[in-house]
């Protein structure tokens, strides 16, 4: 008889990815929870609740409770999807490109400073225009396209007098020339399952922020840049979003370890929802082993 196995999903509210998620689950008949974390605590004497679950599949917003959240299960011994490296790792955009720059995997040109006036030389070293961005968010939020020296000094002004953590390293990437798309690819394990071009006539071309989606064909060079990526992070469920620079040719330009899908999925007609439940069946099923 098969193992049944008890799943927690960990998660912020419920978006349509959590939707298909917990339909999947409820087809396929998996005992599983869902986990609020505006409503969860970890208690390190009393840790049992906890350790009722073969793995943790954590779908948190935020990234802060979601990565603390992991760490916690980790040292319990909770297998989670994804790891508390792994997310510490990609939800943050300095450290994500420390990591692929020490595994030689080609990104664009990133400077990173930690005061107003090194990153002003930086960016004029540089040469204009660069994109400025926060090292944790998402969305394409707080993104800024820098032209000329006065936006530089009114940017990094603005970053500098809002004083938090988020805004104090400074994270100076090269403008990419990119032909009105960028290229997002999940990568479940050591598989490439689905990959679509994001189109917009910004410069941003989320989907979230308006882009597009329309089905990428899964070339060699994108499944070996992919995997080679997601193997320097860790691996796990993961999201590869690639540009495609005029003169370096492929680049990785995030990974995600708690992506969205609501495009990738009906553009694409893969059951990523349902490769995810699977990835996390095996991960318990191996905590077992």
């Amino acid at each position: 008889m098969q193992k049944r196995y008890h799943i927690g999903v960990l998660y912020s509210r419920m978006r349509v990815e959590e939707k298909w998620i917990f339909g999947a689950m409820e087809k396929r008949g998996i005992d599983y929870d869902r986990l609020d974390d505006r409503e969860v605590s970890f208690d390190l004497e009393a840790p049992e609740p906890w350790l009722s679950y073969d793995a943790v599949l954590e779908r948190s917003i935020s990234y802060t409770s979601g990565l603390y959240s992991l760490r916690m299960l980790n040292t319990l011994g909770v297998p989670t999807v994804n790891k508390a490296s792994v997310a510490e790792i990609c939800g943050d955009k300095l450290v994500t490109s420390a990591v692929l720059a020490k595994a030689g995997v080609p990104q664009p040109h990133v400077v990173t400073a930690f005061t107003p006036e090194a990153a002003l030389a930086a960016i004029e070293a540089f040469g204009y225009p660069v994109v400025l961005k926060p090292v944790v968010g998402s969305w394409g939020r707080l993104l800024a396209k820098v032209n000329d020296r006065d936006a530089a000094e009114a940017v990094l002004e603005h970053k500098a007098t809002l004083g938090s953590v988020q805004h104090s390293v400074f994270y100076i990437q090269e403008y990419i020339h990119k032909p009105g798309r960028d290229i997002r690819a999940i990568v479940i394990g050591d598989r490439v399952i689905t990959a679509i071009y994001r189109k917009s006539e910004h410069w941003i071309t989320n989907t979230a922020r308006g882009g597009e989606g329309e089905l990428c064909p899964i070339t060699p060079e994108i499944e070996a840049l992919c995997l080679k990526a997601t193997a320097a992070v860790g691996g796990g469920v993961l999201a590869v979003d690639l540009v495609e620079h005029p003169d370096k040719g492929m680049l990785v330009n995030e990974i995600n370890h708690t992506m969205e899908f609501h495009t990738a999925q009906p553009v694409s007609s893969v059951d990523i929802a349902n490769e995810i439940v699977n990835y996390t069946v095996e991960m318990a099923k191996k905590g077992k082993e």
